[in-house]
């Protein structure tokens, strides 16, 4: 997956970008979020780094940190 991320994060320029919990919380996908959050430094470093817990709070999410 990370040359669609790769592809997704320098399509454009973002102010923030929230990582789902769906990779965060689910212990045997630890390392598929490393990646992921360094991805996101990487490519999209202005970006903020945001986490949700749920899909339904991804707004909040990305909210807290525009």
């Amino acid at each position: 997956p990370e040359d669609a991320i790769v592809a997704a994060l320098t399509a454009e320029d973002y102010a923030c970008v929230v990582v789902g919990g769906g990779i965060r919380k689910h212990e045997p996908y630890l390392e598929l979020f490393e990646r992921v959050v360094n991805l996101v430094r990487r490519h999209a470093p202005n970006a903020a780094i945001a986490f949700n817990n749920t899909p339904d709070d991804t707004v909040d999410a990305a909210l807290r940190w525009l």
